[in-house]
């Protein structure tokens, strides 16, 4: 398939073309062991990069896990599977699929739940980081199919449900649209970034995606509870951690996102309120409701436990933070760290307006303030280009941000 060529409108802006289904329709899911030998078949004797997506149930379920894979090559057409019919079963296409590049579009949401079902690409091409690198202002995939190709999709279903079966056609148009044109935005993507001579920069932000080990889980994730700020005293605190925890396990055991459970403002205005009693906690809003009178009991005892603990068991009043201080205490904490870092921050600025990037693609901020509250012994150009390289800086950026960093940690007060 080209690129649309619409008609131009009054305004002078070419008018894209609405893309409401498939050119070749909507394929049979995939959800038996002979339908998806025969798809990874297809699939294996096509040519070409696969394009490659996924729907999760984010905000439905717990897990992150894949409820439906799409995928499309050259020759092959479209493919969508059913993992859940086929209980994570996919070795046919992991067969199929195995050195090939892949096409996704901000990889590093689809790539863990693939990694789940044994898919791993050998190769891989994100075409939202590839319009980040480009220095697009948007990069959802709707906006690169409209700037690169002169189509319009239409606005879907990618907050529904995706674990209800079976799934309505509609969903199923919408899932087969996210692939339908990710191979020839793949191509426009390749030739912007060839032009703008970040190709090989793309090429090594693919493969850290590819490559990227998942984050290790928090220590204290029950303290990112929306509104904890609210909460202040300690025992409260304790009282958050304790309704969250329960929460947490009783969400899991069950598979459901854990805000369906009870809302983060429930826990808040439980853990100030106190309740002493069930008649207390579902006078309160939402535990009065059908299934919050049900669990009343589970949400006391976690209450209860809280009350029970002693004033050594609390929780301290804010996480541990091993990372530097909030960047406006830094004038009067460590004044030398401040000017480093005004000094760090106006350098790269130049740096990625100059290129055309995101100043967030170009270094990562936290790295940035880290480097500038603890600089290394060796501040020299090599010895900044080697911390940097030790923290996952790719290549093209070290190339780019070395020298001017090492400038900026040589900065003084007097000078900022």
């Amino acid at each position: 398939m080209e690129a649309a060529s619409p008609e131009t409108v009054g305004s002078g802006r070419p008018e894209p073309v609405l893309l409401t289904e498939p050119a070749d329709g909507v394929p049979p899911v995939v959800n038996s062991p002979d339908a998806l030998a025969a798809a990874a078949d297809a699939l294996a004797a096509g040519t070409g990069p696969v394009a490659v997506d996924t729907e999760r149930a984010s905000g439905y379920r717990y897990s992150q896990r894949a409820y439906l894979v799409q995928l499309r090559r050259e020759g092959a057409g479209t493919v969508l599977v059913d993992p859940i019919a086929l209980d994570g079963e996919l070795g046919p296409l992991v067969a199929a699929l195995a050195d090939t590049e892949w096409v996704l579009h901000a990889a590093s949401q689809d790539l863990p739940c693939l990694a789940e079902l044994d898919l791993r690409p050998a190769r891989l091409f994100d075409t939202e980081l590839a319009g980040r690198l480009a220095g697009f202002e948007r990069v959802s995939l709707g906006a690169l199919v409209e700037r690169m190709l002169g189509y319009q999709l239409e606005k879907g279903h990618s907050a529904a449900d995706w674990s209800r079966r079976p799934l309505p056609e509609d969903w199923l148009v919408y899932a087969a649209l996210d692939v339908e044109l990710l191979i020839h935005l793949r191509d426009a993507m390749h030739d912007e970034l060839q032009q703008q001579g970040k190709l090989d920069w793309a090429h090594e932000e693919f493969e850290a995606a590819r490559t990227a080990e998942p984050a290790p889980p928090r220590a204290e994730p029950w303290r990112r509870t929306s509104g904890i700020h609210k909460v202040r005293s300690t025992r409260q605190l304790a009282a958050v951690r304790a309704l969250w925890q329960t929460r947490d396990e009783f969400a899991r055991e069950r598979d459901l996102a854990p805000g369906r459970v009870l809302p983060d403002s429930s826990i808040i205005a439980a853990a100030q309120a106190n309740p002493r009693n069930e008649a207390d906690l579902v006078a309160m809003p939402v535990f009065g409701g059908r299934h919050q009178r049900r669990r009343a009991s589970m949400w006391l005892q976690a209450l209860r436990s809280a009350r029970r603990l002693d004033n050594s068991e609390l929780p301290a009043a804010s996480s541990t933070n091993e990372g530097p201080p909030p960047t406006n205490r830094w004038s009067d904490r460590d004044p030398a760290a401040a000017a480093r870092l005004q000094a760090a921050r106006s350098g790269l600025t130049a740096i990625a307006e100059e290129n055309g990037l995101p100043l967030e693609n170009l270094l990562l901020p936290d790295l940035v303030r880290r480097t500038c509250w603890l600089p290394p012994e060796d501040r020299s150009v090599a010895g900044v280009a080697e911390l940097l390289r030790d923290k996952g800086a790719r290549e093209w950026q070290i190339g780019l941000t070395a020298q001017a960093l090492s400038e900026a940690l040589h900065a003084t007060p007097e000078e900022a």
